[in-house]
């Protein structure tokens, strides 16, 4: 009776490991390697960031502007002069808008931007003021 007892405690004992092993998740420890990819010398002090929605900008929030980031090129392209006293910055759903905001005076300001793409067109013919802040360029006689 006594071998019986020990054989079904060591049964129920091994059904309960391997059950557990099988249906429980297990807990596995693994290292993360990382790595530094780019570093900025921003010459001021950087209050906030926030990235593009669609991942192709990074907007860096400095004392008075600004910086936009452009993750695909690693450089800054460009900067959004802005009041000195604006401490946060949050993207917004579209990729080509982001807020930022001021505690101290209890400020906020929606940021619309839009790119603008310089086609060199020097050489080209072209017709009106040749310093025109608009400039249509026709590309018809390219095959």
């Amino acid at each position: 009776m006594l071998k019986m007892k020990k054989t079904v405690v060591l049964l129920a004992l091994a059904f309960f490991f391997v059950g557990g092993w099988t249906f429980f998740p297990q807990i596995v420890r693994a290292d993360v390697e990382w790595r530094v990819t780019k570093e900025l010398d921003l010459k001021t002090s950087p209050l906030d960031v926030a990235p593009s929605v669609d991942g192709k900008w990074l907007f860096i929030l400095t004392p008075g502007e600004i910086l936009i980031f452009s993750i695909p090129e690693g450089v800054v392209t460009d900067r959004i002069p802005v009041g000195k006293d604006f401490d946060r910055i949050a993207p917004l759903p579209r990729p080509d808008m982001l807020t930022i905001t001021s505690s101290a005076n209890k400020a906020l300001q929606v940021i619309l931007f839009e790119t603008v793409y310089k086609i060199d067109v020097t050489g080209l013919p072209f017709k009106g003021p040749q310093d025109a802040w608009v400039t249509v360029a026709v590309f018809d006689d390219y095959q």
